[in-house]
């Protein structure tokens, strides 16, 4: 199905070395210890990106008692992210043309000025909800980069037996910023007190401690982000003096070739699918996962604990699996049916067990943050498998452009997904549904791709 595999004229490197470097490395490469503090800068700015993207989901009940939002409100501030990605284009031809320095400062300049903005204590409640919304979308537009630009650091930075590793870290740190979100917010703030018996003064008194427990954690958020953009102003190269690899080192094909190319080959565009829904439509269902959760009567705490194992999960086990992928390489399609069967499973556990009533299965807490953190598990750890593949399947196509295009796609089925939920919001059964088909449709469609490892090929044949 789709376009075969690349000829072996494709796979020709396009820096050939001279006769006489035959019997020696044919680029001069080398790994730098500061390759470390590179990765860390990044991961930091993508864990922050992610901390304030979600900081509003797990929350919901306190928002609406603080600043009087509704839970459409709340879904249009989770789709603030997705809406980020409409400029992905001019991100990614940055990237290209610039490096990776001047794409990630624009992104970290953008999140600190959206940080700044949602933190002004103004006391006029309709101007301070319009400053928190430009302050999500600033923050949304960091997201091109710092969503998509991991596999590119990965290539520009580290050996071929550490590149999966380090796109996993680089990828999945702005998810551990949802997954943090999910704790210290449920936990710096208080939830509302609906009972009927306070009174007027009693209820005003709590929701501005509420309303000041939230601009505490926007504070703290802001000097984050400041500190780190102070220290990606001051060092954060685009690239290392030596390329460590001979990929890193080949020439690439220009933006418009790039772009033409992905657009033209199906088994990218057949992978590109498989990983934008599942992974899409599981964003905006965390993203609401308080909601989501509030029928089967889990607390906004419980609800909390739930999402952030859930991604933790996801984080850990997606940098194991990207180890075991540089250590045995070529298994990637293996890897990745079996996560996503066991996403299928998981997800059809989970939203059964929400229709008990139906269903007559047991639903029990335990059953409930099993069957949700394992869906979690499952497919955030996908994501820099992905990412992997999807490099080897259209190299030499530059990786930045490649994974711009596949978070796009992803974030556009966000945001579809959460643009409907802010007309469907009373019964959010159907949104389980969306997960369990999405993650059913990926699985099949990843048992019919053909793989194939160009940028593999290259560096292990080439440079032998």
């Amino acid at each position: 199905m789709g376009a075969g595999s690349s000829t072996e004229a494709e796979r020709e490197p396009l820096l050939v070395p001279s006769h006489a470097e035959t019997n020696s490395p044919p680029v001069n490469s080398r790994v730098y210890g500061r390759r470390w503090l590179v990765l860390t800068l990044f991961s930091l700015l993508g864990l922050m990106q992610g901390m304030v993207w979600n900081f509003w989901g797990p929350i919901q009940n306190s928002a609406v008692h603080a600043y009087g939002f509704t839970k459409s409100d709340i879904a249009v501030l989770v789709l603030w992210g997705p809406v980020g990605f409409v400029p992905w284009l001019l991100f990614m031809w940055l990237m290209d043309k610039k490096g990776l320095r001047a794409s990630l400062l624009l992104s970290a300049f953008l999140m600190l000025l959206g940080a700044a903005l949602r933190s002004i204590p103004l006391t006029e409640q309709h101007f301070r909800r319009w400053l928190i919304h430009v302050g999500q979308f600033l923050n949304g537009l960091a997201g091109p980069t710092i969503m998509s630009a991991g596999p590119f650091l990965s290539t520009t930075w580290f050996a071929p037996d550490q590149r999966a590793t380090a796109t996993a870290v680089a990828s999945l740190f702005s998810y551990l910023g949802s997954a943090a979100s999910f704790v210290i917010g449920p936990l710096v703030v208080p939830a509302p007190n609906d009972t009927q018996a306070a009174t007027t003064m009693v209820a005003a008194v709590s929701d501005s401690s509420i309303r000041d427990r939230i601009q505490l954690v926007m504070y703290a958020e802001l000097a984050a982000i400041a500190v780190l953009f102070a220290a990606v102003l001051l060092y954060f190269p685009s690239r290392p003096p030596m390329p460590p690899s001979v990929a890193a080192a080949s020439q690439r094909l220009s933006y418009r070739s790039s772009i033409c190319r992905l657009l033209s080959n199906l088994r990218f565009l057949m992978i590109a699918l498989a990983y934008a829904v599942p992974t899409g439509v599981i964003a905006g269902w965390a993203g609401v996962l308080d909601m989501v959760l509030t029928p089967a009567k889990v607390s906004q705490v419980d609800a909390g604990w739930i999402g952030f194992w859930s991604i933790v999960g996801g984080c850990v086990f997606g940098v194991a699996m990207a180890r075991f992928a540089d250590s045995i390489r070529g298994m990637l399609k293996l890897i990745l049916v079996l996560m996503l069967a066991g996403a299928s499973l998981s997800s059809t556990w989970f939203t059964l067990t929400c229709l008990s009533t139906f269903t007559h299965l047991p639903s029990t807490a335990a059953i409930l943050y099993t069957s949700c953190i394992l869906v979690g598990i499952f497919i955030n750890s996908s994501v820099p498998i992905f990412f992997e593949l999807f490099i080897e399947t259209v190299y030499p196509v530059p990786e930045g452009i490649t994974c711009g295009v596949v978070t796009f796609l992803g974030n556009l089925v966000t945001g579809l997904l959460l643009f409907f939920l802010t007309f469907y919001c009373t019964d959010l059964s159907w949104l389980n549904w969306c997960l369990t088909g999405s993650c059913l449709f990926s699985l099949v469609l990843i048992l019919f791709f053909r793989e194939s490892y160009d940028r593999l090929y290259l560096d292990v044949f080439v440079s032998v």
